[in-house]
C-alpha cells in the first residue's frame, strides 16, 4: 500500500492549492472563500520515484455547525489513515488561535506519525524573517513555503519522501481497477450510497442539498476485484452555477464521468424523475460510459406490486433510445440492494469490454440483415457484406458495405437492436460505423 500524506489546517491557508501543487493539476476546488474544500480529496502523486497518496482535508474551525462538526470528524479520519502529516499555516494571517488548536489535536493524536509543520505564502526571502515566529507553535522546525508559485516545495518533498519506497515497475493499480462514478442532481443521496458501501463516514452527509462539491476518489474491493469509487458533487443546470465554486463542481463531475468506465446514476424516488435527472444520464452517455441507474430511497415510497414497473415504465418512456440501462431500486440509507448496483456496474464492465467473434457476429447478424434488408430512397442498392468488431470501451462495430451514406438512422437502430438481442451489452453504449466495400 502506498504511504498516505495528510494534509491539514485551519480554512485558507492555503492546503488545496499545496495538494494541488504535489498532484501538479487542479484537483482540489481552490478559491479564496474560506473552507471550500470541505471533504477528504484523495489524489496520487509522485516524486522523484516515490509513489504515495495524498489527502486535502477540510479546513479546522470551531465546531459550531453541521458541516463544521462534520468536517471536524473528517480531519480526524485523516490523520488516522496517514503515515506522514503537513501542518499548514498562513504567514500573512500569523498565528491564529485555531492554529494552536490544531497543533494540540496532532500532538495528542500524531504522537508516533512524522509531523512536517510548514508556514505557506513565504513569497520572497525577505518574509523569512517574519516567518520565524511559527517556530514558537512547538512542532519542529517549519518549513517555508509559497505552494502558489511552489518556492519550497521541492525541499518538502524530498524531506517526506526520503522514507518512502521506490516506484514499483509493475503496471500500475489504477489500470486495473474497475472505475465507478456516482452522479446524480444534489442531495439524491449519493454520499449516502458511498458510505453505506465502504462501511464508514467517508463523505460529509448532511441535508443540505450540495454538501459534497468535489469528486472524491476511494479504494474498496468487492468478490476480488478492485474497484475505485468516485463521488461527485450533483450535476446541476449550468444556469444555476452561481459561483466559481459550483462551476468548478460541475466540470469536476463532467471530468469524473471521462475518467469513469461505469456511471452510477442516482435518482431521488421521492421526487420522480426531472428535466435534471435526465441531462445527467445523457451527460454519461455522451460520454459513452456504461451506465447504471440507481432509484434511490425507495423505502420511502408507498408503494404495491406495480409500483416499481410503472416508475421503470414512466423511466423508459423518457429515455428512449436507452433501453439497454438497467435500473434498480436501492434505499442507500438502509443498504437495500446497494451491493446488487455494484455487481450490475460490474456486469456493465464486463459488457464494455465483450469481444464477438467474427465467424459468429457474420452468421447471426447477416441473417437478419437478409430478412430486413435496408431501403433505398435513391433505388441505389446497399448491400452490408461483412461484419467486425473493431474495438471495445464501447463496442465498436464496422459494417462494409455499399453505399454506407445511404444508410438511414432507423436501420442503424435496427442494427443496434439486434446486435443487443444476440450478444447482451446490457448498460453500454455501441458504435456503428459504416464503411465502403
Amino acid at each position: 500500500m502506498r504511504p498516505i500524506v495528510a494534509i491539514v489546517g485551519r480554512p485558507n491557508v492555503g492546503k488545496s492549492t499545496l495538494f494541488n501543487r504535489i498532484l501538479n493539476r487542479r484537483y482540489a476546488i481552490v478559491d479564496d472563500t474560506p473552507g471550500v474544500t470541505r471533504d477528504r480529496n484523495f489524489g496520487e502523486a509522485e516524486w522523484c520515484g516515490k509513489e504515495f497518496s495524498v489527502i486535502d482535508t477540510g479546513g479546522y474551525t470551531k465546531p459550531d455547525d453541521q458541516i463544521s462538526v462534520a468536517v471536524l470528524e473528517q480531519t480526524l479520519l485523516a490523520l488516522g489513515d496517514a503515515s506522514v502529516v503537513i501542518f499548514v499555516t498562513d504567514l500573512r494571517s500569523g498565528i491564529a488561535d485555531l492554529d494552536q488548536e490544531v497543533a494540540q489535536i496532532l500532538r495528542k493524536q500524531i504522537n508516533h506519525k512524522k509531523i512536517f509543520h510548514v508556514v505557506n505564502k513565504v513569497d520572497n526571502e525577505s518574509l523569512k524573517s517574519e516567518a520565524q515566529e511559527f517556530r514558537r507553535i512547538g512542532l519542529g522546525e517549519p518549513y517555508f513555503i509559497s505552494a502558489q508559485d511552489g518556492t519550497g516545495v521541492a525541499d518538502l518533498l524530498d524531506d517526506i519522501t526520503a522514507a518512502f519506497p521506490s516506484k514499483r515497475s509493475e503496471e500500475s493499480d489504477e489500470d486495473n481497477r474497475i472505475k465507478l462514478a456516482v452522479i446524480g442532481r444534489p442531495n439524491v443521496g449519493k454520499s449516502s450510497f458511498v458510505n453505506a458501501i465502504l462501511g464508514e463516514n467517508r463523505q460529509i452527509v448532511t441535508s443540505i442539498p450540495g454538501t459534497t462539491r468535489d469528486a472524491v476518489d476511494t479504494e474498496f474491493k468487492r468478490n476480488d476485484k478492485d474497484f475505485l469509487l468516485i463521488d461527485t458533487a450533483g450535476l446541476r443546470k449550468r444556469a444555476r452555477v452561481k459561483d466559481n465554486i459550483e462551476l468548478f463542481s460541475v466540470l469536476r463531475t463532467e471530468k469524473a464521468i471521462e475518467r469513469a468506465d461505469v456511471a452510477i446514476i442516482l435518482l431521488d424516488a421521492t421526487l420522480g424523475i426531472e428535466n435534471q435527472d435526465l441531462k445527467v444520464i445523457n451527460a454519461a452517455a455522451s460520454k459513452k460510459r456504461g451506465m447504471v441507474i440507481a432509484v434511490n430511497k425507495w423505502d420511502l415510497v408507498e408503494k404495491d406490486s406495480k409500483t416499481a414497473y410503472e416508475y421503470e415504465a414512466t423511466l423508459r418512456d423518457h429515455l428512449k433510445n436507452m433501453s439497454y440501462v438497467p435500473v434498480i431500486f436501492i434505499s442507500a440509507m438502509n443498504k437495500q440492494r446497494i451491493f446488487k448496483a455494484i455487481d450490475l456496474a460490474y456486469e456493465v464492465w464486463q459488457n464494455r469490454r465483450k469481444r464477438i467473434d467474427t465467424s459468429l457476429l457474420n452468421d447471426l447478424i447477416l441473417k437478419e440483415v437478409k430478412i430486413n434488408p435496408p431501403a433505398s430512397k435513391t433505388g441505389k442498392e446497399i448491400k452490408i457484406k461483412y461484419i467486425t468488431q473493431l474495438s471495445i470501451e464501447p463496442p465498436l462495430f464496422g459494417f462494409f458495405t455499399s453505399n454506407p451514406q445511404m444508410i438511414v438512422e432507423h436501420y442503424k437502430r435496427f442494427l443496434e437492436r439486434k446486435l443487443r438481442e444476440h450478444f447482451g451489452f446490457e448498460g453500454t453504449p455501441i458504435e456503428l460505423k459504416f464503411r465502403q466495400k
